[in-house]
């Protein structure tokens, strides 16, 4: 076995070889990617459930929600928004590490709202601490926030460094940007001012090579813009204040 069926076998199967271990394993070298085939997967310290075949949250989206949860507890009741949200998994990590805080999750596809429900439920988060709303970006996003988090299909089809497996399983919703990745991108900076409070921040995943368009997008609509790596070392994530 290699490393993967090897984690399916622990995961799901708690190691033990079945019928369905072994139907499972065909859906695997099929190339369907681990996440569904176990159902779940890890995310900070979450269990982030795949029911309805979401975006799988990324190692590189965790390691930028933790460096925003450590700046959202500096807050106290602070209201944030989970916006592209798929899964819920970067508003459902914030909720569970940070007990004052109201998350609203906005997901264009309805498909998924209730995913994003049931890792509430999963993560023994509290209904009164979320909000959950079917919304093109903005479009349907009522109040303001201290922050906006958000991981929005970036990737630019002429570029396109998605493996095959993500190609063919996971939502392209969630994974294309239009024209250069920027599309979504560019109507998140251009809004997000009406929907942050004073001193508000916005964090988008994105391409290095969106970096210096960010910067320009940003600069425009009145924000202080900073970019990060992640860390493999890439420009990942920009904090847009």
């Amino acid at each position: 076995m290699d490393q993967e069926e090897q984690w399916l076998l622990t995961e799901k199967y708690k190691g033990m070889e079945s019928e369905a271990f072994h139907a499972d394993l065909t859906r695997l070298r099929d190339g369907e990617p681990l996440g569904y085939v176990i159902g779940s997967v890890p995310f900070i310290n979450c269990d982030i459930a795949l029911d309805s075949h979401p975006l799988i949250p990324r190692v590189e989206t965790e390691y930028w929600t933790e460096k925003a949860i450590t700046e959202i507890q500096k807050t106290k009741n602070s209201t944030m928004l989970d916006l592209c949200a798929g899964s819920g998994a970067i508003g459902t990590a914030v909720a569970k590490a940070i007990p004052d805080v109201h998350v609203t999750f906005g997901e264009i596809d309805p498909v998924h709202l209730p995913t994003i429900i049931r890792n509430a439920e999963l993560n023994e988060i509290t209904p009164e601490r979320l909000t959950v709303t079917e919304s093109n970006l903005f479009k349907n996003i009522s109040g303001t926030f201290d922050f906006i988090l958000t991981n929005p299909p970036y990737i630019d089809p002429a570029v396109d460094r998605a493996e095959d497996s993500v190609k063919m399983h996971e939502p392209h919703l969630a994974l294309y940007g239009g024209t250069g990745g920027m599309e979504c991108i560019t109507r998140i900076i251009e809004e997000a001012p009406q929907y942050l409070n004073k001193d508000g921040q916005l964090w988008i995943e994105h391409e290095p090579e969106q970096s210096e368009a960010i910067t320009a997008l940003a600069n425009k609509a009145g924000f202080h813009c900073i970019t990060h790596k992640d860390q493999y070392r890439i420009e990942r994530y920009s904090v847009l204040q």
